[in-house]
């Protein structure tokens, strides 16, 4: 089974995920299929905090990925956050 997760990256204490398309049988820092963007929790000022090729992700989920639940989480806040920039 196909899976849409978070791969730590980061320091000690300076966590940074890679949204990641893998299979589920993988280590969660492991191989992976494909890096689909990246989320920085701890960003502040003008870094960025969410970064996600959205047309990418929904092509694996057709395919038949499952996204964890944290991921479902940030692909809603992306499509949110999409939306605020085209009504401006």
């Amino acid at each position: 089974m196909v899976v849409i997760r978070l791969s730590r990256g980061g320091a000690k204490k300076r966590p940074f995920y890679h949204v990641v398309v893998s299979d589920k049988r993988s280590a969660r820092d492991g191989r992976c299929i494909e890096r689909i963007g990246y989320f920085n929790p701890i960003a502040a000022g003008k870094d960025v905090k969410l970064q996600l090729n959205h047309e990418r992700a929904l092509y694996w989920i057709s395919k038949g990925a499952q996204p964890s639940d944290r991921v479902h989480r940030l692909m809603k806040l992306h499509e949110e956050q999409a939306k605020e920039t085209t009504k401006q």
